[in-house]
């Protein structure tokens, strides 16, 4: 199969779920941007959110990034890559700050938003659905959410999940 895909015959690889379930902002990238991938390459995709990852559905986004218990993130500065220190953390405004760093990185590199990438996923047909369980649980209401999304629990994700060529937790 790999040799398959490597050699761009993706005849096996049709349909692809994605169990979302970190919403923080380096945690928001790799879901959206392998199901926008997927979606441009023909698949059927669906993206079941869950748990902290179900935030990324609401109509507006917040999110942050931590570097705690992040040792690999080190950022570009002054000609080098830097670290944060686990117990820089731990001092507020330090995320807010890990946070805009980031963003005006990814904005200068010219890195699409979430916002951006969210809105590709609706474009291209990527079927969101937001946990039941986990809106009930933390008290979301599906007004709070973006439109077009779908309500389910793990069995409907179970369902497609079985019928998928790829299935990816992130």
């Amino acid at each position: 199969m790999l040799d398959q895909v490597k050699d761009g015959d993706l005849e096996n690889a049709k349909s692809m779920s994605i169990i979302v379930t970190k919403g923080t902002l380096d945690w928001a990238y790799p879901p959206f941007i392998l199901g926008t991938t997927a979606a441009a390459m023909d698949m059927k995709v669906t993206m079941f959110f869950t748990f902290y990852g179900l935030p990324l559905l609401l109509k507006k986004l917040d999110m942050k990034l931590t570097a705690l218990g992040n040792p690999a993130m080190k950022m570009p500065m002054m000609g080098m890559h830097m670290g944060m220190p686990n117990l820089m953390s731990m001092v507020p405004g330090v995320d807010r700050a890990a946070t805009t760093m980031m963003k005006n990185l990814m904005n200068k590199k010219g890195v699409a938003s979430i916002e951006d990438l969210r809105e590709a996923s609706i474009d291209s047909d990527v079927r969101m659905i937001a946990c039941q369980m986990t809106l009930d649980l933390f008290e979301y209401s599906p007004d709070d959410m973006i439109d077009g999304i779908e309500l389910g629990g793990a069995a409907t994700y179970m369902e497609v999940a079985a019928k998928s060529d790829i299935n990816l937790f992130i």
